[in-house]
């Protein structure tokens, strides 16, 4: 199995939020987005894309309109993107991502998480230096001959190319490239059918904990995810699923 195939393993096995917390996370994101550039995802391309993934994912229909009108509605709320960096037992590292409307609150959240888990927070960099972030494209459709050629026409790199034995393709690429690719291959097989399509950061080194030191990452994990602002958990523990 080539690097491809273990990012997206690593992808699908992160900690993963209730569903509520995902309508919650796309509820914030769709709200921005149409803030920010319009509530017509015909002429906000980012709106688009990103009420696309939602339904991807299973988030229902209302949630993304309520969004769409609070947006409509001159609602003036504002996030803040929030990034933790930290360290837990035996080599282990984990990275927070968070969306949030009162940091203060988010911190008095976060931080206790990690005390209370005897773990410890680092400074910015201090985690995310050991970590990638690649774009991941899988699709059927094209096979591997056919997709490179339809890249090279785009003017489009991919970091890495792989054919599965169920006649998926699966890329790799630089995240700026993630739409780019898409489209490449949209033009090549209007017929293509994507079943992903995100921008994941992954360890270069994973770490196996064992006993007390998986309960005490257990233990961080389940309180961080409480945490109704925190969007995302990222970490190098090879051996732990999630929730």
């Amino acid at each position: 199995m080539g690097r491809a195939h273990e990012v997206r393993k690593v992808a699908m096995a992160k900690t993963a939020a209730a569903k509520t917390k995902v309508y919650s996370r796309y509820g914030k994101e769709v709200y921005l987005s149409a803030k920010a550039g319009g509530s017509d995802p015909d002429s906000n391309l980012t709106l688009r894309r990103l009420i696309e993934k939602a339904k991807k994912d299973q988030v229902p229909g209302d949630v993304i309109k309520r969004a769409i009108e609070k947006a409509n509605s001159g609602a003036a709320e504002n996030f803040d993107e929030l990034q933790f960096e930290g360290y837990g037992p035996s080599g282990s590292t984990i990275i927070v991502k968070c969306l949030t409307n009162n940091i203060n609150r988010t911190i008095s959240h976060v931080r206790p998480a990690f005390t209370k888990s005897k773990a410890k927070l680092g400074a910015e960099g201090s985690v995310s230096y050991a970590y990638d972030t690649v774009s991941i494209l899988s699709f059927k459709g094209l096979d591997e001959e056919a997709t490179l050629e339809a890249l090279i026409m785009a003017d489009v790199d991919a970091k890495e190319i792989e054919a599965h034995e169920d006649g998926s393709i699966e890329l790799t690429g630089e995240p700026q490239d993630l739409y780019k690719m898409k489209e490449a291959i949209e033009e090549a097989c209007p017929e293509a059918v994507f079943d992903v399509e995100e921008i994941s950061t992954f360890p270069q080194e994973y770490v196996e904990l064992a006993g007390e030191d998986m309960e005490l990452f257990e233990r961080l994990n389940r309180l961080l995810n409480e945490c109704d602002d925190v969007d995302t958990i990222i970490h190098n523990v090879k051996n732990y699923q999630g929730e």
